[in-house]
């Protein structure tokens, strides 16, 4: 419908929450800056085959998301406002050259590069998604996911978040339908549990905005960076879009 995927609208959705809290404490700062984790399994260098290759290359780099000024009633109900934060961050993302596989190398590894970033800004919330697994409930096929956890079990004894707050994510293809999963990790030092489900409870708000938006008329379409081939705006490809 958009045109991007699921990490896309989660991400929107949290930049949204964090939006909402800082309205709400009178703040009028509306980005935040991400700590966006991945598989780095992208083929973004030319003629790398990675097929014979098991796991993940883990990739981290930060992003600033800024979901701009926010009609807030439109966006909960979930009207053209919904629509527009969606374009907006995805745009922000697909700015990041290689979705960001490059940046640990530049970091750690070039020294220029490593002396212009180590002054950046940290961020201070992660998000990672996961993609999606099936659930197998039985006997069946050659190849089944290891009975162990998928490796999102958080709680007291589990590893410390080097981030403020850290949202882990997975969808899981159960025989009902798909079902997203999200563990929310925060330092309490930091936040406070009350602060956490405020966060968590906008992100919720954020995300039924969305599905509401993509059930109705209109929804959708395509941003700059779908169209790499012409030079145009969002004005006008909505314009586009509009006419034919």
């Amino acid at each position: 419908m958009f045109h991007c995927g699921v990490d896309d609208v989660l991400l929107s959705a949290l930049a949204l929450a964090i939006a909402d809290r800082r309205r709400r404490l009178g703040s009028t700062a509306t980005s935040v800056l991400v700590a966006v984790e991945g598989h780095g399994r992208d083929e973004s260098v030319g003629g790398v085959d990675l097929s014979r290759t098991v796991g993940w290359f883990t990739s981290l780099h930060p992003v600033r998301l800024d979901p701009g000024q926010v009609q807030w009633g439109d966006l909960w109900s979930g009207g053209p406002a919904t629509g527009r934060v969606v374009k907006r961050i995805k745009e922000q993302l697909r700015a990041v050259p290689g979705t960001g596989i490059g940046y640990g190398l530049l970091r750690h590894l070039d020294r220029e590069a490593a002396a212009e970033l180590v002054g950046s800004a940290v961020p201070r919330i992660g998000f990672n998604y996961l993609g999606r697994v099936e659930f197998h409930d039985g006997p069946g096929g050659d190849w089944r996911p290891a009975s162990e956890a998928l490796g999102l079990d958080l709680g007291a004894d589990g590893p410390l978040t080097p981030y403020g707050l850290e949202l882990n994510a997975v969808t899981i293809d159960r025989p009902g339908g798909p079902e997203l999963m999200v563990t929310w990790t925060y330092a309490q030092d930091v936040l406070s549990e009350a602060e956490v489900r405020e966060v968590g409870e906008a992100w919720l708000r954020a995300l039924e905005g969305m599905a509401l938006h993509a059930a109705g008329p209109g929804a959708g379409g395509h941003t700059p960076s779908d169209l790499a081939l012409s030079n145009l705006e969002q004005e006008e490809i909505e314009l586009l879009e509009d006419e034919w």
